[in-house]
């Protein structure tokens, strides 16, 4: 495959995402090979870029611009049928395609310093069938970049708790914090998350009993006595703004002493309690949420990791809904419709990385009118840029 373009490759070669896939091994017989396998995988990231939702869509783009992607691709075929882009994805292995994505994920975040992780899943609610139910990802995101790091299907037969350990497995996790919420609080994956040298905050509900109940008589202790004798810290936040008013307050004490089964949780150091009320339009309501970490820090530390783990929600669910169609999306075969969501991943990645100020959805449309801008896109010029 030729360079996507002499820009591409003096101005950000390291980061250019179509030099990732080259080594993808292709999964059909020889003999039915009329397009290339990369011609296929970059022209389909194209027209997501571009805006495409499914494979028609991928069609039309490629058909528009196919001068344009014979600058840099072969296509001594053409475009490929939307039943050969539907073939070809529902036949590549799902961790093939991740890898090339990895690989691309540690080229970036080596230079990046990722303080904090967030993990959560998303259910793909249009790509249930008769047969099987709606296929359910979870994913890994570094917060303050907006850089999706990985996903993983959960089993139809299990839940998230086993696939974390799997996604946490692709992550590079040394010095970052890592926040899940009750599902992944588990004693297996805390002790993951400390082995591969990271830190963690993992939020407790009724799921674990014993720790919860624990937790909740440490504090009712600690407030009866004004935390006499016990390492601890506050921190508060108080924000207004659209008709609401919401208080915040963060409070950790670095104990063990009385949570039960203390020294089965890897490292554990710190049991955590918030406190929120929200006001708006005059009505008050309130909440309080219990958490435990392995690092002796400041409630402000644990505050930041937690405030912003629904960031994952807002920044990429959210963002794969409105602006790419995610949960109405129809691909119902299974490692088809995984593969499309990491590339619609990846995208959002690439998109959200690009310097400009406008939204994703704008970003979108300028990438289908001006191909200049899609190549901007594609080189992640902004990646180490938006540190």
């Amino acid at each position: 495959m030729a360079p996507l373009s002499q820009s591409v490759e003096t101005q950000q070669p390291d980061l250019s995402i179509t030099k990732f896939f080259a080594k993808l091994k292709d999964p059909r017989r020889a003999h039915r090979r009329r397009h290339h396998l990369q011609d296929i995988i970059v022209v389909a990231l194209c027209a997501v870029i571009a805006g495409a939702q499914d494979w028609q869509q991928i069609v039309t783009f490629g058909r528009k611009r196919l001068d344009w992607l014979r600058g840099f691709l072969e296509l001594a075929n053409g475009i490929p049928s939307h039943d050969t882009f539907e073939r070809v994805f529902d036949r590549l292995k799902p961790q093939a395609f991740q890898a090339c994505f990895q690989d691309w994920v540690q080229a970036i975040s080596a230079a990046l310093r990722i303080k904090h992780i967030a993990i959560d899943g998303k259910t793909l609610r249009g790509s249930g069938s008769a047969k099987l139910g709606p296929l359910h990802l979870v994913s890994a995101w570094a917060s303050a970049q907006h850089l999706s790091l990985g996903q993983v299907a959960v089993d139809a037969k299990s839940n998230e708790i086993t696939a974390i350990p799997a996604l946490l497995e692709l992550l590079e996790l040394n010095g970052a914090l890592v926040t899940i919420d009750a599902m992944g609080c588990q004693r297996a994956i805390a002790q993951k998350i400390v082995d591969q040298g990271g830190h963690y905050a993992l939020t407790v509900k009724d799921n674990q009993e014993h720790l919860l109940e624990d937790i909740q008589q440490v504090f009712l202790k600690a407030f009866d006595t004004d935390f006499a004798g016990l390492d601890h810290d506050d921190y508060r936040t108080h924000e207004r703004g659209h008709g609401r008013e919401e208080l915040r307050c963060y409070t950790v004490v670095h104990t063990t002493e009385g949570i039960r089964q203390a020294d089965a949780w890897a490292n554990l150091t710190t049991i955590g309690m918030c406190y929120s009320e929200r006001t708006v339009q005059g009505k008050t309501s309130s909440e309080v949420r219990y958490f435990i970490g392995d690092k002796k820090a400041s409630a402000k530390y644990y505050a930041s990791g937690l405030r912003h783990h629904w960031g994952i929600e807002n920044n990429l669910h959210w963002q794969l809904d409105v602006n790419f169609g995610e949960d109405g999306n129809r691909v119902q075969k299974r490692n088809a419709a995984e593969n499309l969501a990491l590339l619609r991943r990846l995208t959002l990645s690439l998109l959200r990385a690009h310097p400009s100020k406008d939204s994703i959805a704008k970003k979108r449309f300028a990438a289908a009118l001006d191909p200049s801008f899609l190549e901007e896109i594609l080189r992640g010029d902004g990646m180490l840029e938006n540190r």
